[in-house]
């Protein structure tokens, strides 16, 4: 007997569609920004010694503490001029391929300073490559990265990633001051060099430069995003954008109060902190775990700011953020001591909490202002922030020559961040649309 399979049943004709596949629970995003977050802390080891060469440095070659301060500010400001022409890079080459160079710079230029003999080798070697190698890992990494993968929760992810670089500074921070005080600096650079070296991996095989190479939308958004096409001259994207955006004023506020920010963490406590400790007596290690502890505090300050950040207004965030910093710099000069006391841990705690927990709103009001130029934006506001550190880099190192202490430097930081608090409250508000003009 034949059966005719054409025909159907009510039943089947009633018979509910079956369900599609829920969509995944875990977004792709997520882990791009893990790798992201483990990238920057392994490339954080470079922001973790310059502090701790400052007196190895002086007692094996005896250089003067401001021919090392200029090493460092070398190193400082390309971390800094190099992250605008980064950004423009990404978007050129892809993720990946940037910061893979920029991995294997980094640790090209820190296993070539075991052999210097020379302060210019040192200028060279730490000052050139290394400035340039992290200047390409530097927070417009971290800005491309959000920008591409996220549309909700930016500011808490920007926050996340601002504070690998702070977990970085957890993790090598005691290693390489350990190193430097039992075996010498050179292990200690060499161990620089290899964990830029271990991250490639990582980079290579599971970051991916943008949501449609996976398929997806970003996290956040109801529609896939198409990747966008390659653009050519990335140079010359950088110094149109830089030229656009300084026609305007907000540019300008932002990059004062940023190089400001620079100058009070990464140029004066970051570089200059360890030995004006160990002026006051307290042991390289002492100092150098003190500023691990910063980076503790300073992971849980900077999430805290990226919450804040997707909540309140950033101009006000930044203004608090800057007046609390320079109140606490004021009290540091008779916080020194020898032995590590409740008030000391009263500052490092403070200063952890407040220590780049303006980058998220920084990359917020760039984002509201410029759109879709933002990264590249945030990296030239960046690069004042390294000029700024630079600058104090070189300065604190010259002051402690002639002066025999740090404490001017302090006292005048602490001026300058009521001043970056005063300039963030006049940056003005601009519509979404205006921006999206600009843009």
């Amino acid at each position: 007997m034949l059966i005719d399979v054409t025909q159907t049943t009510n039943e089947d004709r009633v018979r509910p569609p079956l369900p599609s596949p829920p969509a995944p629970r875990f977004h792709r995003a997520w882990s791009v920004a893990a790798v992201t977050f483990v990238t920057i802390i392994g490339a954080a080891a470079f922001a973790s010694l310059p502090g701790l060469l400052i007196e190895p440095l002086h007692d094996e070659f005896a250089w003067s503490r401001g021919t090392i301060g200029f090493a460092v500010s070398v190193n400082l400001a390309l971390y800094g001029l190099t992250a605008p022409f980064a950004a423009a890079l990404m978007d050129r080459f892809g993720i990946r391929k940037v910061v893979a160079v920029a991995l294997t710079v980094i640790a090209t230029g820190s296993v070539l300073t075991v052999w210097m003999t020379a302060a210019w080798q040192l200028v060279m070697f730490w000052g050139v490559l290394v400035g340039l190698g992290s200047g390409s890992m530097a927070l417009a990494f971290a800005a491309t990265v959000t920008n591409r993968w996220f549309v909700a929760r930016r500011g808490l992810v920007t926050g996340i990633l601002t504070a690998a670089g702070a977990s970085g500074q957890l993790v090598f921070l005691p290693l390489l001051s350990w190193l430097v005080e039992h075996h010498g600096w050179r292990p200690a650079a060499v161990t620089v060099a290899l964990s830029a070296l271990a991250v490639v991996p990582f980079v290579w095989l599971l970051l991916r430069d943008h949501p449609a190479d996976v398929g997806l939308a970003p996290y956040g958004a109801t529609e896939p995003a198409p990747k966008p096409a390659p653009l050519p001259g990335a140079a010359r994207r950088a110094l149109t954008v830089l030229f656009r955006a300084a026609r305007t004023g907000p540019f300008w506020l932002l990059a004062g109060t940023f190089a400001i920010c620079g100058a009070s963490t990464n140029g004066l406590v970051k570089t200059h902190f360890v030995p004006a400790a160990h002026d006051h007596g307290m042991p390289v290690t002492a100092a150098a775990s003190l500023l691990a502890v910063i980076g503790v505090f300073d992971v849980v300050g900077t999430i805290a700011s990226g919450w804040f950040t997707d909540r309140f207004e950033p101009r006000r965030l930044l203004a608090v953020y800057y007046a609390l910093r320079g109140v606490s710099l004021l009290f540091l000069p008779m916080l020194l001591a020898p032995n590590v006391h409740p008030p000391m841990v009263f500052f490092i705690v403070f200063y952890g909490l407040d220590w780049v927990a303006t980058v998220p709103p920084t990359i917020a009001l760039c984002r509201e202002q410029y759109g879709e130029d933002s990264a590249i934006v945030f990296g030239w506001v960046l690069a004042s922030h390294q000029v700024g550190a630079a600058v104090v880099a070189f300065a604190g190192g010259v002051a402690r020559d002639v002066f025999g202490s740090y404490d001017v430097v302090w006292y005048a930081s602490g001026a300058l961040c009521a001043a970056a608090a005063l300039m963030a409250l006049v940056i003005r508000r601009r519509g979404a649309k205006e921006a999206g003009a600009v843009a």
